[in-house]
């Protein structure tokens, strides 16, 4: 283990979430990659089907939310900030369980956090398009360019789930949708709240096509991000932009 990190990590109080949809085949490698840095770990079992809960009861150090049925990344992001902040975390690493991400890039996070401690720090990942899942690229875009019109600030990957959230400085009663689309919600609320968002590059896996295992709807998906950045730019503009001028009116 590295003991400098996991030190460090002990005494910030931070954890690392690992929310989890039937990806038995590579939680349990996630999560002893992790255990190099820390033991501090939250998994969200969002109703998964496959061989995910028997694994999970076979383990011990693990603090583990397990609920049934499905309920979307969403939800389990904000089940996974509740029980961190019960256990009395300042602060959650959220990492997928799909091998996309390194755990290997904790220190990366842990490195960025000592010098800017109240940051939601985003993980940019070296975006491939010839490997990415069809779709993903273009929403990606999307995503980032609705974000810099609803908050003026800007981020190469939006849709990354690699992240620090300084949890403690959140909202967790903030309105979030169920899905993929709740992560741009973190972001942009956290914006508005007055919460810096910057990104650090990280490493990214892209899985042979026969190893993937998504539930990414690419229409029915695209729909909900795309209603969801309409109520979003309405509220930028009638509260964001407006509380926003009247800041700098009173400096």
């Amino acid at each position: 283990m590295n003991q400098e990190i996991n030190q460090y990590m002990t005494k910030e109080r931070i954890c690392v979430i690992v929310p989890t949809y039937n990806n038995a085949g590579t939680l349990m490698d996630i999560i002893s990659r992790i255990r190099e840095f820390t033991h501090q770990i939250i998994v969200v079992n969002d109703g998964s089907t496959d061989d995910t809960q028997r694994i999970l009861a076979a383990e011990e150090n693990l603090v583990v939310v397990d609920y049934t049925p499905n309920r979307g990344k969403g939800c389990a992001l904000k089940m996974g900030f509740e029980r961190a902040v019960q256990k009395n975390y300042r602060y959650a690493i959220t990492i997928d369980s799909d091998g996309q991400h390194f755990p290997e890039d904790i220190p990366l996070f842990i490195e960025a956090h000592r010098r800017n401690q109240q940051a939601l720090i985003v993980g940019a990942r070296e975006l491939n398009p010839d490997r990415m899942r069809r779709g993903s690229n273009f929403a990606n875009k999307f995503s980032n360019f609705w974000f810099n019109f609803q908050t003026g600030l800007h981020l190469n990957d939006t849709q990354s789930g690699y992240r620090l959230y300084p949890i403690t400085s959140m909202n967790l009663h903030w309105p979030i949708t169920a899905r993929y689309e709740s992560e741009l919600e973190f972001l942009v609320y956290s914006a508005w709240k007055g919460i810096d968002v910057i990104s650090i590059p990280v490493r990214v896996y892209y899985p042979p096509k026969e190893e993937r295992v998504s539930s990414f709807r690419p229409i029915y998906d695209f729909t909900r991000i795309s209603i969801l950045n309409t109520v979003l730019t309405v509220g930028a503009i009638i509260y964001y932009f407006p509380k926003k001028i009247l800041r700098r009116l009173h400096l």
